[in-house]
């Protein structure tokens, strides 16, 4: 662990787009469904960094409603990956004392995959560590919309008024209703960019990007993003003073 790293500012949420797969196995010559594969390791060793530090929630995301548009054999590829790995990694949920949940329309995933996290998720619920939230067929925009669905069939069912939607109902009808807005997000392979993910939830969210291709993320590359993040000063609209007064009252 680095002694840069300092244990009481660790984010309680840190939410990830796991990219680069497809050029970690171009350069090597191989099939692009070669580097989700050796993809694995890194979930595995960010599940366990965040659990040995005490992060409360990681949410990753693994498959968008957009990536369906990606070449038939990737797809199919990833969703046979999917399910297999789901059921594979419950021993190390199970001895990091991690808790499983999906987030997203899990209902068009192949009936295999809902029912290997069906099983994952009964399997850990009882853990009280980490809360490690898979994203698949997510998107954020997808996730805003539903929501505002959600407002609209309560409007017309008459159980609320227009005067009574604000940003805490809008949070609460999201799919990410049980989980607090990030305070980290990481991208990995050097882009600089949402891709649509947790669009409403990330409004102050910490951004970090790296070059590292997912394949090749590691503890040390989770414990360097997080002593980025410590180094900034995070002010919510209010000025670099107010911040101060509040930490020394």
């Amino acid at each position: 662990m680095s002694e840069k790293l300092n244990l009481s500012g660790i984010p309680s949420h840190i939410a990830v787009i796991m990219d680069g797969n497809g050029r970690w196995a171009k350069k090597r010559g191989a099939s692009r469904i070669f580097g989700h594969q050796n993809a694995i390791k890194a979930v595995r060793e960010v599940t366990e960094g965040c659990a040995e530090l005490g992060v409360k929630f990681l949410t990753l995301y693994a498959f968008s409603t957009e990536n369906w548009n990606r070449p038939k054999l990737e797809v199919e590829g990833l969703m046979a990956l999917l399910v297999s790995t789901i059921k594979k990694e419950v021993p190390t949920l199970m001895k990091n004392n991690v808790r499983l949940q999906p987030i997203g329309n899990i209902s068009h995933l192949p009936k295999e995959a809902q029912n290997n996290l069906a099983d994952a998720m009964e399997e850990t619920k009882g853990n009280d560590g980490l809360l490690l939230s898979l994203a698949l067929n997510y998107s954020g925009r997808w996730d805003i919309t539903e929501a505002i669905k959600s407002i609209c069939r309560k409007a017309i069912d008459g159980e609320l008024t227009i005067d009574e939607i604000d940003e805490s109902l809008v949070s609460h009808c999201l799919n990410t209703k049980n989980l607090p807005d990030p305070e980290l997000m990481i991208r990995t392979s050097g882009e600089y960019r949402m891709s649509n993910y947790m669009l409403w939830q990330s409004a102050y969210t910490e951004l970090y990007f790296t070059d590292v291709l997912w394949p090749d993320f590691r503890k040390s590359d989770l414990e360097n993003a997080i002593i980025d993040f410590q180094k900034r000063e995070r002010r919510f609209g209010k000025t670099g003073d107010q911040i101060k007064e509040i930490v020394n009252k």
